[in-house]
């Protein structure tokens, strides 16, 4: 049976774990690949999680930079070279996000995405290597797929993603499948998966020819970068892959082992990514922009975002952002002519689609506003997306329809996740009241017996009417009472009746049963 490196005793010298990685890998034992022996996320589900998630999740970290294809097949190119020595074959898949935050993430199944702001602060092909390689190890050795199988990813945690210009708080507006593709790339991982993803990292660069020295030397500026509490590194790819002497260290053992020497590919480097640097300037200035937009200040927003508009024409995000601006001021034919030029520019990104919807539906023009929202949806499922398409569902009479749309809206921790339960409650209690209101038997002191409610719902309830019946010991109904009238239930609050009836033995409680058979909701 072949295990996972980091299962063998954690305190066994670091030069002896180093030299045995070289000799088993030389031996044909691949550490990364090896099966654990209770493993509950199997190989082709750990792909299809990744597969599904993987194009949401870009989505909801800026999307992909589109505007420099030659730059995108440069970073795969790399990601291929170091893939092809990896011990596991995935279906590899490398992106680049256009996103000024300095990150990169993996996911399970070896999908791999870089941020735009990353590739600014790297000096050379060698050391992206050394990212793309440590991102790589991370999905070759299941570090996601082990974090699900602890129970990591918590039920219900989201991301923010700012959509909505009209509404300040953001956050928590992922909806549906895609929640998880946001929990997966916010996970933070364990020292023995850094550790291991660092080894391997390292060894993968040799084997695709680069210098590992280079693994060392950008670990040492992290390190500084770190000290110096650099914030975009601090919320970005430090968050989850924290810097330390320790790995710095650990790294120079492995140099010595692998051995130094191999291409740098600086000059290259500094090709591939010249368009881009170029145009840093004016991403600095929409970012700037996007910062002033949520303080309110509309004067510096528009100076900025015009400011990055003539840095970088071509860019659909900055056309976008003035629609936001657009709306902020209450222009909103002014705000779709914008977002319909930054569709026309990049038409694969949700944002403006969902803006589009939002401001078509504000404006009455239902009609008009359901292709945006739907369209939104398929590339980013959100709590404004499907709680619009919910209401319109609601005004065609297609309840059914309707009640789908708020019951994903619901999943979102906000606002819009709020009022998607409460108008659901509306829609289907009247035909369904006991799947919200939770009804049971209780007795006093004196052995009177009650039937008692509990509102589950958001919404104030005034009549529910409930019927208790009463069995034998057989379980056979011999009986009973009339319909009974509970009025008044508070939301998340209990209310009770007496059936007229009262026992001597408390155990007799358990032979009668109160059925909810209607309620109504105060208005």
């Amino acid at each position: 049976m072949k295990y996972y490196l980091q299962n063998i005793d954690q305190r066994l010298p670091l030069t002896f774990l180093l030299a045995l990685s070289l000799i088993v890998s030389a031996c044909g034992i691949n550490p990364v690949t090896k099966k654990r022996e209770f493993q509950f996320v199997s190989e082709a589900q750990e792909i299809s999680i990744g597969t599904q998630n993987y194009s949401p999740t870009r989505q909801s970290q800026g999307g992909d930079y589109v505007l420099d294809p030659e730059l995108t097949a440069y970073i795969q190119s790399v990601g291929n070279k170091l893939a092809a020595v990896s011990d596991r074959k995935l279906p590899y898949e490398f992106n680049l996000l256009n996103d000024s935050v300095p990150n990169a993430w993996a996911m399970p199944g070896g999908k791999i995405a870089f941020n735009r702001g990353l590739l600014y602060e790297l000096n050379s092909e060698a050391e992206l290597a050394a990212v793309m390689g440590h991102e790589l190890v991370h999905a070759a050795a299941r570090h996601g797929a082990q974090g699900m199988e602890r129970g990591v990813l918590l039920q219900g945690a989201m991301i923010a993603v700012g959509i909505g210009a009209q509404n300040t708080d953001y956050a928590n507006l992922i909806v549906g499948g895609a929640q998880t593709g946001a929990q997966l790339v916010n996970s933070k991982y364990g020292r023995d998966a850094e550790s291991e993803s660092d080894l391997y990292g390292m060894q993968y660069m040799k084997k695709a020819g680069y210098d590992p020295s280079a693994a060392v030397t950008l670990q040492e500026t992290f390190v500084r970068l770190s000290a110096d509490r650099k914030s975009n590194f601090i919320e970005g790819l430090f968050a989850s892959h924290p810097p330390s002497q320790a790995r710095v260290d650990a790294n120079k053992e492995t140099l010595k082992l692998v051995g130094a020497g191999g291409e740098w590919g600086k000059e290259i480097y500094a090709k591939k990514t010249a368009k881009l640097r170029a145009t840093q300037g004016a991403y600095k200035a929409y970012d700037d922009a996007v910062k002033a937009l949520s303080e309110k200040n509309i004067d510096k927003a528009k100076s900025l975002i015009n400011q990055a508009i003539a840095g970088e024409p071509r860019e659909a995000r900055f056309q976008e952002l003035l629609g936001d601006i657009a709306l902020t001021e209450k222009k909103p034919q002014e705000a779709l002519k914008l977002y319909a030029k930054a569709i026309k520019m990049q038409p694969d990104y949700f944002k403006p689609h969902i803006q589009s919807g939002i401001a078509l539906f504000n404006l009455g023009k239902k009609t008009e506003a359901e292709p945006f929202l739907k369209r939104a949806n398929e590339l980013l499922p959100t709590a404004p997306g499907h709680a619009l398409l919910g209401q319109i569902a609601e005004g065609k009479g297609q309840t059914d329809v309707a009640l789908q749309h708020y019951q994903v809206a619901a999943s979102s921790n906000s606002d819009i996740g709020k009022d998607a339960i409460a108008r659901a409650v509306r829609l289907d209690l009247p035909r369904n009241p006991a799947k919200y209101i939770k009804s049971g038997i209780q007795s006093d002191n004196l052995g009177n017996v009650f039937a008692v409610v509990q509102n589950d719902t958001p919404v104030a309830l005034s009549r529910v009417q409930v019927r208790v019946i009463q069995y034998n010991e057989n379980g056979r109904a011999i009986g009973q009472s009339q319909p009974l009238l509970i009025n008044g239930v508070a939301p998340g609050k209990r209310n009770q009746v007496a059936i007229g009836e009262r026992i001597s033995d408390p155990k007799a409680i358990n032979f009668y049963k109160a059925i909810v058979e209607s309620a109504s909701i105060t208005e």
